[in-house]
Formats: structure tokens, C-alpha cells, sequence
């Protein structure tokens, strides 16, 4: 464990808590323009949808995706736009077809942000409810090898 991680531990917390990802949950005004995003940019797949039945605080739908269990909820969506986002990785060779079909759909969305050389390239847009999304070919050993080299 690096030195910075152990000194931020608190005495007596169990390691490993966390067993990984459950799910991703968005509340969205519209699951059938949200699924057309997940499908088309993401390539998930839908696994239930509730219907008109409620389950939990409104209706839903399931998707999977690269593994992920992501939640659609229909409800309010988020009052405005910040860059707290969730990213998905892609491999570099899938970068362009990827920006193509944001595009299609008419999403807001930009490439990348001021970056060093060698941490991967991005693709940050904005659902129709405010949800920042990043499509990102790198990974964290990448970004922890270049940043140890400095600026």
C-alpha cells in the first residue's frame, strides 16, 4: 500500500470493504432517449424494464455494458451541468467510430481536456438530462506511469 493511502486510513477500517462496481444509476426524463444513448454510444444491452410496474421510486430499465449494470430511472433530471461524470474505457481504435455516433445523436460533447502527453485521449458528453459521460482509452497505469515522470 502506497504511503499516501496508509496515512489516510483510519484506524480499524476493514480493508477490502468494497468488492467492486455495483451499478450505475442516471435519472433521466425520457428511458427511451437514455436507452438510444446506451445502446448506440455505449453498446449496452437492455436486461429488464419494468413497464408501467414500479419497483423501487419510479420506472426503470437495466442495461449492461462492458460488463456494468446501469440503471435508467425516469425522474426529474439534474438541475445543471458540472464535471462530475463517469468514464468508460475504449480501446484507441474505437475512438472515432465512437465520436461518430455521439454526433448522430445530436449530443453536446467535446474531445478531450488539457492533458500530458500519454495519458490516453477522451470523449466528454452530456446526456439530454445534465449527466457528464467520458469515453476514455487510457487506463490508471498508464496515467500513474506518466505522471511519476513529472511535467
Amino acid at each position: 500500500m502506497g504511503k499516501d493511502v496508509a496515512e489516510g486510513m483510519v484506524e480499524g477500517a476493514a480493508e477490502n470493504t468494497v468488492e467492486g462496481l455495483s451499478h450505475l444509476t442516471f435519472v433521466v426524463r425520457d428511458l427511451d432517449r437514455m436507452e438510444r444513448i446506451l445502446v448506440a454510444v455505449l453498446g449496452a444491452r437492455k436486461v429488464f424494464d419494468s413497464g408501467d410496474a414500479t419497483f423501487s421510486l419510479s420506472r426503470e430499465r437495466f442495461y449492461l455494458a462492458g460488463g456494468v449494470w446501469i440503471a435508467a430511472m425516469e425522474g426529474e433530471p439534474l438541475p445543471s451541468r458540472t464535471y462530475n461524470h463517469v468514464a468508460f474505457k475504449i480501446a484507441e481504435a474505437d475512438y472515432e467510430r465512437c465520436r461518430a455516433r455521439i454526433a448522430a445523436l445530436g449530443l453536446d460533447f467535446r474531445e478531450g481536456r488539457a492533458r500530458v502527453a500519454g495519458e490516453g485521449r477522451s470523449i466528454y458528453f452530456h446526456d439530454h438530462d445534465n449527466h457528464l459521460f467520458e469515453l476514455h482509452t487510457g487506463t490508471l497505469a498508464e496515467r500513474l506511469a506518466r505522471y511519476a515522470q513529472g511535467r
